[in-house]
């Protein structure tokens, strides 16, 4: 490829990247005001808990160091708090606070009516209901002297759960597959339940100056007086403003501006390619295919991995008459589910960049193949060592280690803080060989901005993953998750998405489908719509952790936004597709175009359809922690950023494939194609979205507590449910996981032998 200094023939308007400038500018203000505030408007953590008689019931060690058992148990991939967790137990703050008041109900009906509360007639059903409310709106923490006071017979109630807590752990049956006596430890049962008993305060207690509890009144459980708050309303209501607003606005611009979207500028197929197609693979290229390899493993065993995790929720118990969770519980199970996902989407991006940086030089630097094999060796170093360091921590076989070589036990952040420094550390490295590749390509006017966003967005995903160091177990749980999701929403949601936007236009300019500034401009374009709602929308998380009703207004709002340029991408469908359908060197490249298409419908369905469904506040209030939760991230994380990694792994098939092994490899494209798509359509249609509706409408009926606990999830109906997602998975594990892993292997067996019999290193076709 020829990198002739050229002078750039067109140039975009200014006011491009002023806008991204501005969007960026803007988002990360207020994104970092709300963050700042999260730390004022955390519940406190009381220096000691009374009981009316003054006995003491925990302290704030107590508190801090449940929190580490907590994690070091790996319990958030169990269960939940305030509604983020695993979804294999119950939430523990609300099943916590719910057991705290019905104790107290059981003890106020007993007393004055010598009577089960259960058994009252509804008159003094009704005034029970409304002490033990009011017992538990009442704050009575004071921030003099750290000291709460909690309600009657609060000594009694803890007692009872920490009783509660300790029957949990035994029977695999009962709390969703976790090994059998996973917490024994006396101690760490009582802090264990000082934790959720204090998460369970929080929950009900209200905020002072605020008609509401530090949640916002989450978990939704009318025996403590727990409702919607007006703000979940109203804020939901002002979010379909945003949403109608916005799409119009952009609807306007695009019928206004024709040029918008992938068709604008397109050559015709007679015209000279923008940039030369690939003749020769460089070697750097062709050490690319082994990161491909190696994620379409790592996805069959994530997808694998799922399965067995799904079983877990339809049949805890037991797995086909052998106890799994002896071996390998429910709980560890799901953080490896949760990583694999990461590293195997992360490792196609990881080689698809070092492919297409090298496309773009058409040249190698010197060494570049040799520091690519010791990425890839840290990159397996890494994947090892910390599912193997998880499976010690749950296990807790690493002592005081366990936060640094096994599970820091946070969820989608599993991974010990020792294998965080060297992942960052991989990025970065990654960073650097992606930058030292395109000096070549950065001297040509005309491709220079195309490679000054390449190194924007490659260096976007190690920078964005440091808020992962802002925290550790014993940090605030609220502080907790405001930088867990800086890292979950914008790492993920944000920064990979952009780059991929990036990849796709370079890779459509090469082939030479689009024009210089249609890609431009789909990549300014992109940059606005998506960072325009999705930085400050990442507060849509924060609804219920302990933040001020200020952040639920701005996640409501902005998060409308982000469904705007999903929305757009039911306009730009045809357009795209007509663009990538023509004939000659683009055509070899249909499967890869094929699964560019399925993720924008996934985009527009998964992130689009049942994101907002689930986004607004009134809604996420009943149904966060639900089936409906698993189903939005099922659909959105391998709909979009699976399928476009997988698009990436068949464009560089397609590159390093020889054409005696590509008619085999295309077999195997075509049915991971329709396999993958076709298993999440059933995973969604027969299990995930009506399991979801089902569970919102037990919330809806009987409390948020009653819907997450075994009194729903054990019922024959939400039983069956679950077993209908077998064949889904069924289907996308061997006609889509299965047969993409083969085509990998084939091709990288195929590469192997041609460079052990000193053949070139040529491009097929």
């Amino acid at each position: 490829m020829s990198t002739t200094p050229r002078e750039p023939t067109q140039t975009l308007s200014r006011w491009w990247p002023r806008s991204v400038a501005i969007v960026m500018l803007f988002g990360f203000a207020v994104l970092i005001l709300i963050s700042v505030k999260a730390y004022r408007s955390a519940p406190p953590i009381p220096a000691q808990a009374l009981a009316p008689d003054g006995a003491l019931v925990f302290t704030a060690a107590d508190v801090t160091a449940g929190q580490e058992v907590f994690l070091k148990y790996g319990l958030m991939d169990n269960g939940t708090i305030w509604g983020h967790g695993g979804l294999l137990g119950p939430d523990f703050s609300a099943q916590t606070l719910h057991g705290l008041a019905l104790h107290r109900a059981e003890g106020l009906a007993r007393s004055r009516y010598s009577s089960a509360f259960e058994q009252l007639p509804a008159p003094e059903r009704a005034s029970v209901e409304g002490t033990v409310a009011a017992e538990f709106k009442a704050n009575g923490y004071d921030p003099a002297t750290g000291t709460l006071r909690l309600p009657p017979d609060s000594s009694a109630a803890f007692a009872a759960q920490v009783a509660a807590w300790t029957a949990y752990f035994l029977d695999p049956a009962v709390n969703g597959g976790l090994t059998r006596g996973a917490v024994t430890d006396p101690t760490e049962l009582r802090q264990l339940t000082a934790f959720f008993t204090w998460t369970a305060w929080a929950a009900a207690a209200q905020r002072p100056g605020a008609a509401h509890s530090y949640t916002n009144n989450f978990p939704y459980d009318p025996l403590v007086g727990n409702h919607p708050t007006a703000g979940a309303v109203l804020w939901s209501a002002v979010s379909l403003l945003f949403l109608l607003g916005g799409t119009a606005i952009v609807l306007l611009a695009f019928g206004k501006f024709d040029y918008l979207g992938w068709h604008a500028d397109a050559p015709s197929p007679s015209a000279p390619l923008a940039v030369t197609g690939l003749s020769a693979i460089t070697p750097a290229q062709a050490a690319t295919l082994k990161f491909m390899a190696i994620a379409g493993l790592l996805f069959l065993a994530q997808t694998l991995i799922g399965g067995a995790v799904a079983h877990y929720r339809a049949d805890p118990g037991d797995f086909y008459g052998f106890d799994l969770s002896s071996l390998l519980p429910s709980n560890l199970l799901r953080a490896w589910h949760l990583q694999l996902a990461i590293f195997w989407v992360a490792t196609a991006y990881v080689g698809g960049a070092l492919f297409v940086a090298a496309a773009l030089s058409g040249r190698d630097p010197k060494a570049q193949p040799v520091l690519i094999h010791a990425l890839f060796g840290a990159l397996v170093l890494v994947v090892v060592g910390s599912l193997a360091g998880e499976w010690l921590g749950i296990r807790d076989l690493l002592g005081d280690l366990w936060s640094w070589f096994g599970n820091q036990g946070w969820e989608y952040l599993e991974l010990g803080r020792f294998w965080q420094v060297l992942l960052v550390v991989g990025l970065f490295f990654w960073f650097w060989l992606v930058q030292r590749a395109l000096r070549g390509a950065n001297a040509d006017p005309e491709l220079r901005p195309f490679v000054r966003f390449f190194l924007i967005a490659a260096f976007a995903i190690p920078f964005f993953y440091l808020p992962a160091f802002f925290f550790d177990s014993t940090t605030h749980y609220s502080v907790v998750d405001v930088w867990r999701f800086w890292l979950i929403h914008l790492w993920v949601e944000g920064f990979f998405e952009f780059f991929v936007t990036v990849i796709v236009a370079v890779i459509l300019l090469q082939l030479g489908l689009v024009g210089r500034l249609t890609a431009l401009r789909v990549i300014y374009l992109d940059a606005i719509l998506y960072f325009g709602g999705g930085l400050i929308g990442t507060a849509h998380h924060w609804y219920f952790t302990g933040q001020s009703e200020l952040t639920m207004a701005l996640g409501a709002t902005f998060s409308a936004l982000e469904v705007v340029p999903l929305t757009l991408l039911t306009l730009d469908a045809w357009d795209f597709s007509r663009v990538t359908r023509g004939a000659g060197p683009a055509y070899r490249h249909r499967w890869t175009f094929f699964f560019l298409m399925a993720v924008g419908f996934w985009n527009f369905t998964g992130a689009g359809v049942f994101g907002f469904l689930i986004n607004t506040p009134i809604v996420n209030y009943y149904e966060i922690g639900t089936l409906l939760t698993i189903n939005h991230g099922h659909a959105a994380f391998v709909g979009v950023f699976g399928m476009l990694a997988v698009g990436l792994m068949a464009y560089v098939l397609r590159e390093l494939s020889s054409e005696a092994v590509w008619p085999f490899v295309e077999k195997c494209l075509k049915l991971s194609f329709w396999g993958l798509n076709g298993g999440l359509a059933l995973m969604i249609l027969l299990s995930l979205l009506p399991g979801g509706l089902l569970q919102l409408w037990d919330v809806l009926q009987h409390g948020y507590w009653h819907a997450r606990s075994t009194a729903y999830t054990a019922t024959p109906l939400a039983r069956f449910v679950e077993w209908m997602r077998i064949w889904g998975d069924l289907v996308f594990i061997v006609l889509g996981a299965l047969p993409l892993a083969i085509a990998l292997l084939a091709s990288y067996r195929d590469r192997w032998r041609g460079q052990e019999s000193g053949a070139p290193l040529r491009a097929a076709g």
